[in-house]
């Protein structure tokens, strides 16, 4: 089993507003890429609620196997979600690890 974390930042240059909205809408493309691809076990985004955190939003997924995970970041769905992501976040960390 693979664990794949990711965490980003909002971009600062975005209203308050504009962070819930791109943090809900990160939340339901990358959620929605799960249903799709094959190998997934689990994966949830979770957005930033407390002050004690440095990051916006986190990406805690479970893969089959490194298979799975690669195939996952090239699915067309992973791809058009990550574009929009990319547009909105900054200071993105991974963490990979193997079970």
């Amino acid at each position: 089993m693979v664990n794949h974390i990711v965490l980003w930042n909002l971009k600062e240059d975005l209203s308050a507003q504009e962070k819930k909205e791109a943090a809900f809408k990160i939340k339901s493309k990358l959620e929605a890429v799960a249903q799709k691809a094959e190998g997934v076990i689990s994966l949830e985004v979770v957005i930033n609620e407390m002050e004690s955190s440095n990051k916006d939003i986190a990406l805690i997924s479970k893969f089959e196997s490194v298979k799975a995970l690669e195939a996952y970041q090239v699915s067309p769905e992973h791809v058009e979600a990550g574009s929009y992501v990319k547009t909105v976040t900054t200071g993105r960390s991974c963490f990979d690890f193997c079970e």
